[in-house]
């Protein structure tokens, strides 16, 4: 690891910290996922998180960036098709039931369907882009992309932990429909609030 790689290192540390511990579409999903699955049966979605960011800040490193840059018309599809699926997300986690599900009736995002969201997830996206465009581990595009994959996963996986861990911790308080639905509610508010971003930047 070369001197220039190692003084950057300590940035690169903070931002993934920073862009993976703080509420998203993730986190918010995370949290919910807790309180009405528990954590063991969250863990395909924790870790299809880290992958599905893994895999997309490479795949950002390695030419989709470019490809952006080029054909604006394709990051403003994906940007509509993330906004439409997370208003769907919204809407079934604001209208889950019973912390209790019988077998059958609900169940937790699976391991793939975690990492294929992160292609629509605008908050990953902002954090891969912005770390391919101002993080410089290395001065090869490529090499600086596949050491913050690394550093997301190292680094973001307890930090999304956390967020299930809490939701876990909650299911008592929960057991009581009435909150466990007032909760949900609100988790899908603030699922659509975390498109924020995304709205100001099409009222610009």
């Amino acid at each position: 690891m070369s001197i220039d790689t190692l003084s950057a290192l300590p940035a690169g540390i903070l931002f993934a910290l920073v862009t993976t511990i703080t509420p998203g579409p993730n986190n918010t999903m995370l949290l919910a996922s807790g309180v009405n699955f528990g954590f063991r049966r969250t863990l395909p979605h924790i870790l299809g998180i880290s992958a599905g960011v893994v895999l997309l800040m490479l795949a950002v490193g390695f030419g989709l960036g470019e490809a952006f840059r080029r054909w604006p018309l394709l990051y403003t599809v994906l940007e509509t098709a993330s906004v439409v699926y997370l208003l769907y997300l919204a809407w079934k986690i604001g209208t889950s039931g019973q912390v209790q599900v019988r077998k059958g009736e609900r169940r937790p995002m699976r391991f793939y369907e975690a990492i294929a969201f992160q292609w629509i997830n605008p908050k990953a996206w902002m954090m891969v882009l912005t770390a391919a465009t101002t993080v410089h581990l290395s001065a090869d595009f490529g090499l600086n992309a596949t050491l913050m994959a690394v550093l997301f996963y190292v680094v973001g996986l307890p930090c999304i932990c956390l967020w299930a861990a809490f939701g876990t911790a909650l299911r008592n308080l929960l057991a009581n429909p009435v909150w466990l639905r007032v909760f949900n509610i609100v988790m899908a508010v603030l699922l659509v609030l975390s498109l924020y971003p995304v709205a100001l930047k099409m009222m610009a």
